[in-house]
């Protein structure tokens, strides 16, 4: 028998060990894909739905956005400021709640201001205010030729150079006093330069305050803050509806604790108001950088 008529040779088999090999090297067929779920109206609502309820949450229980509307917290605030405001520090009233349900009084944890802190807080008129406290429960407050005296005792209160404000669409210089001055900056254009003060509190905690001269309310009291109020004032001193004016004569008087919202804690835009919307590139322009993340 020739070759041409040789039956073919069977397969080598595979050595001992090699059928696992061969088994693993074989493709495992693949998983059928999960049918993509179809988005539905429902599924959308409920997202938004959810959405909604967290931020109420976060907007009622733990920070506040609040926008800075006059001069009366100069240095420290400036109009066109934005800041979150801590609403868990001092416990929660009416106030810190939607709608402001009627029949919840109180606080709840209760909690007290410490003197120095800035506050936002709903003034009588329903509007949201920030001021500084400065007089607890039990506190005798007075003002005598714009230095606050404390319990009898005058707070400390040293000249630091001027506050330097440059004037724009949102800051103009509001001169309330002889003592202020307005000059040309080295970018050509005017600022306000106001009389400041470093003044601090007993135990040392201090900050900076403006005074614009002689004004009406460098003299008021004395008066002792009566349990559950506070004595509030604006850093700005002769440009501040605060406790030293009735609600009568548009202040804010002794202010209830229970109206305090929260306490001023970092800011996250300024901005001196020369934007405009239909213009993007001004957005930036008009952003003061330097005030972004300001601590209170």
């Amino acid at each position: 028998m020739d070759d041409a008529t040789k039956p073919p040779a069977p397969a080598p088999e595979p050595p001992p060990g090699d059928s696992a090999a061969a088994a693993a090297a074989t493709p495992k067929p693949a998983k059928p894909a999960k049918p993509k779920k179809e988005e539905t109206w429902w599924g959308t609502l409920r997202f938004l739905l959810y959405l909604f309820i967290g931020a109420v949450l976060i907007r009622t229980f733990i920070f506040a956005p609040f926008s800075i509307p006059s001069a009366s917290m100069l240095p420290n605030l400036v109009v066109g400021d934005y800041l979150f405001v801590a609403k868990w520090p001092y416990g929660y009233s009416r106030y810190s709640l939607p709608f402001h349900p009627i029949g919840f009084e109180g606080r709840v944890p209760g909690g007290m201001p410490e003197r120095g802190d800035v506050v936002v807080f709903r003034h009588p008129r329903n509007e949201d205010w920030v001021k500084r406290v400065i007089g607890l429960p039990g506190d005798t407050i007075e003002v005598r030729e714009g230095v606050v005296i404390l319990n009898g005792a005058a707070l400390p209160r040293q000249p630091v150079e001027p506050f330097d404000l440059p004037v724009s669409p949102n800051s103009p210089c509001q001169q309330k006093g002889a003592d202020v001055r307005v000059e040309t900056g080295a970018d050509g254009q005017p600022h306000c330069l106001f009389p400041r003060y470093r003044e601090t509190l007993p135990g040392g905690r201090s900050y900076e305050v403006l005074d614009q001269g002689r004004s009406r309310a460098d003299t008021f009291g004395p008066i002792t803050v009566p349990a559950g109020r506070l004595f509030m004032m604006g850093d700005n001193r002769d440009d501040s509806l605060d406790s030293r004016f009735t609600l009568e004569e548009n202040g804010v008087g002794l202010l209830p604790i229970e109206n305090v919202l929260g306490r001023a804690l970092i800011g996250f835009w300024s901005t001196d108001g020369s934007a405009q919307w239909l213009l993007p590139w001004t957005w930036f322009t008009a952003a003061r950088w330097s005030r972004i993340f300001e601590t209170y």
